[in-house]
């Protein structure tokens, strides 16, 4: 049976039946997912108890009923899903983190004044295999969180209501506690960003019987440019691995990091069709940014570069069967930036509390203090007195789109780097750059109009984790 997060009479009656229902209804979803899912959207929005949740259920249910889902629909029927992976993305994801998960943190959000984030971004080691050109975590020092402390932090973040989590690193499958992770913690559903080369058919295994990890494997397009950031034979590693996964039925996405001469091989029909072939059901995508090992400006996407790929996501996303995020474009979507405790935080391997992934700076360790603590740090409350950071949500970033937010916080907040060379983002050529660069896309910003760019309204995403989920 699902956990009672729920504290009124009436809700607890509410999700004990909708318990019985959900699991009566599950075997047919995992089963045959294109024919339960109208049922099963229908009973969501039945038992659904928050208007928002109830305002995304019927989006998905014109979406489902349109034009625009018959790519998915026959992908969904021919795709043969593990049962054990599709139950736990259900029952965790969807279920405890979403639909539950709001109102725990509403609850929560009683005591804290503001309401805690959705989930965490963690590094449990900074070990990797691979040294990648630019790697945005490049130059962190190689430390390993105690399997005790990850523990705890995994405990303490079920106690706010979170029951998904995303890891990084390094490299999660370096970490030799992953499955001790998997094993103790059923009731949360992990994603992993991985550089994909040590998932051997053995670990494949032990990922398809516990079936609550989605890895999401890094490419920077076909076999050239990949081997170029990544290494030689790299990508050919990649491409097994994708084997391995789609064999055993998994649920699994690929990580893109988007950069000036890349960015028109990352989107065209040729590689999109190519990840779908491969049995990539996701696709992040994350624009490069100066920070790291080697920062490289000239590897940034120019404006106009920018608000093509703006266009081009919103047109791939009427016709293929493929979920897309555009993490910096998409900013219209979720209410501008979702870091600094807003809708997720970063812990790095050294337990560093960052607002995300490419802030590297922090004023509170969780090795000292508790997870809700650290929610209150001075960096949080300085990011969530300014979100958004503009009126026009297509510039949502402190980093590449408001820099002079970025330096401000920083100050206010007296927060320290979290590695040599962290702060070089706030002064010299690299932040005078960025302030020219801001200044260019918000030009560009203002002239896309966001919300009247000719694309359907059901073609766009649905996205689970908006301002309040």
């Amino acid at each position: 049976m699902l956990e009672q997060h729920f504290q009124t009479e009436g809700e607890r009656r509410a999700v004990s039946a909708s318990d019985r229902l959900v699991e009566s209804l599950l075997d047919l979803v995992v089963h045959h997912l294109d024919k339960g899912m109208p049922a099963a959207l229908a009973l969501a929005r039945r038992i659904a108890i928050a208007s928002e949740h109830k305002q995304t259920i019927s989006q998905l249910q014109d979406w489902w009923k349109s034009e625009n889902s018959t790519a998915w629909r026959r992908r969904l029927g021919q795709f043969r899903f593990n049962p054990t992976m599709l139950r736990s993305l259900v029952l965790n994801f969807a279920i405890r983190g979403y639909w539950q998960g709001i109102e725990k943190r509403k609850q929560v959000a009683q005591k804290l004044g503001f309401l805690p984030p959705s989930f965490l971004l963690l590094d449990p080691t900074e070990a990797c295999n691979l040294r990648c050109r630019g790697c945005w975590a490049g130059r962190y020092a190689v430390r390993t969180l105690p399997w005790e402390t990850v523990d705890r932090i995994i405990r303490e973040a079920k106690e706010l209501g979170q029951h998904w989590m995303v890891l990084s690193g390094g490299e999660p499958f370096a970490y030799k506690h992953l499955f001790d992770m998997l094993e103790k913690h059923p009731d949360m559903f992990f994603m992993a960003y991985t550089n994909g080369t040590l998932i051997t058919d053995e670990v494949a295994d032990h990922l398809a019987r516990l079936g609550n990890l989605s890895p999401c494997v890094s490419l920077e397009g076909f076999k050239e440019e990949t081997d170029w950031r990544r290494g030689e034979g790299v990508y050919d590693k990649v491409m097994a691995t994708m084997d391995r996964l789609r064999e055993r039925g998994m649920i699994f996405g690929a990580s893109v990091t988007v950069t000036s001469r890349n960015v028109k091989e990352l989107f065209s029909d040729a590689f999109i069709d190519h990840l779908i072939d491969k049995g990539v059901f996701y696709l992040w995508s994350f624009h490069y940014i100066p920070i790291g090992r080697d920062p490289d400006t000239t590897l940034m996407l120019s404006p106009e570069q920018r608000a093509w790929l703006y266009r081009r996501v919103r047109e791939l996303r009427s016709r293929k069967p493929i979920f897309i995020a555009d993490f910096w474009n998409d900013g219209e979507y979720v209410g501008g930036c979702i870091a600094g405790g807003r809708q997720y935080v970063h812990i790095n391997a050294n337990g560093d509390v960052e607002p995300c992934a490419f802030v590297h700076f922090s004023t509170v360790n969780v090795r000292d203090v508790s997870l809700l603590e650290a929610l209150r740090s001075p960096l949080f409350a300085a990011y969530r007195s300014r979100q958004p950071f503009h009126p026009n949500l297509l510039t949502p970033c402190p980093i590449i789109d408001h820099p002079e937010a970025l330096r401000a916080m920083v100050a206010e907040s007296d927060a320290r780097p979290t590695h040599d060379g962290a702060d070089h983002i706030l002064g010299g050529k690299v932040a005078a750059f960025l302030d020219q660069r801001a200044a260019a896309w918000q030009v560009e910003a203002d002239a896309l109009k966001p919300g009247s760019n000719g694309v359907p309204a059901a073609s766009r995403p649905v996205v689970a984790a908006r301002s309040q989920g």
